[in-house]
C-alpha cells in the first residue's frame, strides 16, 4: 500500500498509530514502527525529561521512523518542542493548540510535522505554514474531539489542501480504511483498537472493557466547557453529564474529571477513570499484535481497493 503518506515518512503501510495519552508510550509505538506503521509517542502533559527517555527506549527498540505527539497546550510544551530537535525524532504531530512557532524550528532539523485538525480552516493555515501532511480526525475519535464526522470532514479538507490527508475517527478494520481513501485520504491513524493489542501496556480492565463495548457505548462530556471528551461510558461520564446538565461551573466539572484517564490506564479504575475511546469501540472484538492488526487492515484494504486505482 504505497501512497503519499508512506512516501514521506518512510513507512510501509500508510497506518499511524494515535498519540494518545497515558497509552502511547515506547512498547506500544516501537511494535507499530516494527510493524511497519508509524508508532507515536504521547507526550501528553508530561515533562521534557520523560518525553527524551521515551525516544531513547523507543530507538533502542527500533530503527525505523516514528514519532512524538505533543500536546500544544501542555506547561512542557515549549521544552518538549526542543527535545524533538535535540533527539532526532523524524516526525512530530500535533493536537490541542497551533503549532506555528514552532515549525520553523522543527523543518530546519528535518522533522516531517503533522497536526492534527479539526475543520478546513485550520488545515489550510496549517499547508500555508508548512506541515507536511494534517490529521483529519472526525467526532469519532475518542478523547479531545472536534464536532464534524470523518466522512463529512476528510473530503472536504483533502479539496482544500495540496498536503497529504490521513483520516481519523471511526475506522476499525479494513472497510474503514478503504472508505477514507475513497474519500481521498493518503493514510489513516487509529487509537481505539491499538489500545487492546498486546503490546499496549494499559490496565487488563480497561481492555477488557473497551473488548465488551457496544455500539451505544461511547458518550461524550465536556461540551458544554468547549474541550468535548469521548469516553466509554461509566459512572464517572453519569456523573459528569449529570453535573453539566445542572449547569455545573468549569472548576467544579474539573474537580470530578481531574487524574481520570491515569486512573484507568494504570490503576484499573473502570468506574471513576476516563476510558476514552472511539466509537469503535463496538467493533473491537479480539486482542492481537500490533504486527497482526496491521497485516488484517492492509489485507482487508487491499482486498476492497484493488483496481480503484487509489494507491500503487
Amino acid at each position: 500500500m504505497k501512497t503519499e503518506v508512506t512516501k514521506l515518512l518512510g513507512i510501509e503501510y500508510p497506518i499511524v498509530q494515535g498519540g494518545m495519552a497515558w497509552v502511547a508510550e515506547y512498547h506500544l509505538a516501537s511494535a507499530v514502527s516494527n510493524a511497519g506503521g508509524l508508532g507515536l509517542i504521547g507526550a501528553a502533559n508530561a515533562p521534557a525529561d520523560w518525553v527524551r527517555d521515551q525516544v531513547r527506549k523507543m530507538k533502542e527498540l527500533t530503527d525505523r521512523p516514528f514519532g512524538v505527539n505533543i500536546m500544544l497546550m501542555s506547561p512542557y510544551a515549549d521544552e518538549v518542542a526542543n527535545v524533538m530537535v535535540e533527539e532526532n525524532v523524524p516526525v512530530v504531530t500535533t493536537g490541542a493548540g497551533n503549532p506555528e512557532k514552532y515549525l520553523k524550528m522543527w523543518k530546519e532539523a528535518g522533522i516531517k510535522v503533522i497536526p492534527v485538525v479539526a475543520s478546513v480552516a485550520m488545515a489550510k493555515r496549517m499547508e500555508r505554514a508548512g506541515a507536511d501532511a494534517v490529521v483529519a480526525e472526525g467526532c469519532e475519535a475518542g478523547g479531545h474531539i472536534g464536532e464534524t464526522t470523518t466522512m463529512v470532514l476528510v473530503p472536504q479538507i483533502v479539496d482544500a489542501v495540496q498536503i497529504p490527508v490521513i483520516a481519523a475517527g471511526g475506522i476499525a478494520d479494513g472497510r474503514g480504511v478503504a472508505a477514507v481513501f475513497m474519500l481521498g485520504a493518503k493514510g489513516v491513524q487509529m487509537g481505539t483498537h491499538f489500545v487492546v493489542t498486546h503490546e499496549c501496556q494499559v490496565h487488563q480492565n480497561y481492555k477488557d472493557r473497551i473488548l465488551s463495548a457496544k455500539d451505544i457505548d461511547t458518550r461524550v462530556t465536556g461540551r458544554s466547557t468547549g474541550h468535548p471528551v469521548r469516553a466509554l461510558r461509566n459512572e464517572m461520564t453519569r456523573k459528569y453529564l449529570e453535573m453539566e446538565g445542572k449547569g455545573a461551573s468549569l472548576e467544579e466539572l474539573e474537580l470530578l474529571a481531574v487524574g481520570g484517564l491515569r486512573k484507568a490506564v494504570v490503576e484499573g479504575d473502570v468506574k471513576g477513570g476516563s476510558l476514552m475511546a472511539g466509537q469503535i469501540a463496538g467493533m473491537v472484538r479480539e486482542s492481537m499484535s500490533c504486527r497482526e492488526l496491521i497485516e488484517k487492515l492492509a489485507a482487508e484494504a487491499d482486498a476492497l481497493l484493488k483496481g480503484t486505482g487509489i494507491y500503487e
